[in-house]
């Protein structure tokens, strides 16, 4: 499968060459443009729970096949959100955990499930108690509110990242919820409140864009709001 990322940044758009009998798993409503050698279709990968747990996760329930059954043929797909893509290739020896909204592509040989995290994680991490969970071997595709940023840390090495700019992080990694700051009313006041603190080793990757703050300052200039 050969690809590339065109127009990087804030508005970009990934074109796949698709040989004859491949096929490529995206993002309801992903495709953009597709030669007339493809053929798209709606798959429910993983059955009905599979479904629901994508739901759960903040996905959609179901996913396009894009498959060049009658030849090969080129397909452009791109994000709903403006922000970055950036292609993640797996070896099959770990998962990577996918924020909301962040799956965008891979190839038949990755697999897209939820991972249910624990009870703090789920109330306060911002994601819910379904995460997305891409695995298996071969090339993924997130996308992002904003650029896409690595963060590498090594082994025992920490971080605090603020939980509305996560995109992902291998399966392999724990994070934990805590304050801010040492006081619950200087984490408060500085905007931040609950942050998460991952420990290396391993790379996060992350947003530079926060989709509330963004919300929040369109709510600013509606009518009724000033």
């Amino acid at each position: 499968m050969d690809y590339e990322i065109l127009y990087p940044g804030a508005f970009p758009l990934l074109k796949v060459q698709l040989a004859q009998g491949e096929t490529l798993k995206a993002e309801s409503d992903a495709m953009v443009s597709m030669a007339t050698t493809i053929d798209v279709e709606g798959k429910m990968e993983g059955g009905l729970l599979g479904g629901i747990g994508r739901m759960l996760a903040g996905e959609k329930f179901f996913f396009q096949t894009l498959n060049a059954r009658r030849g090969p043929g080129e397909v452009l797909l791109a994000p709903s959100i403006p922000g970055d893509i950036v292609d993640v290739e797996l070896d099959g020896s770990y998962g990577l955990v996918v924020q909301k909204d962040g799956f965008l592509a891979g190839s038949m040989g990755v697999e897209v499930s939820s991972k249910m995290q624990n009870l703090m994680q789920g109330l306060f991490s911002g994601e819910g108690f379904f995460t997305l969970k891409v695995s298996g071997k071969g090339t993924v595709f997130l996308n992002s509110y904003g650029g896409i940023h690595a963060i590498n840390l090594e082994a025992g090495e920490e971080r605090i990242i603020d939980n509305s700019h996560l995109v992902a992080w291998p399966d392999y990694m724990d994070y934990k919820i805590e304050k801010a700051s040492s006081g619950w009313i200087s984490s408060f006041t500085s905007g931040e409140m609950l942050v998460c603190r991952f420990k290396g080793p391993g790379v996060v990757l992350i947003q530079t864009r926060n989709p509330q703050g963004f919300a929040d300052w369109v709510k600013e200039l509606l009518p009724g709001n000033k």
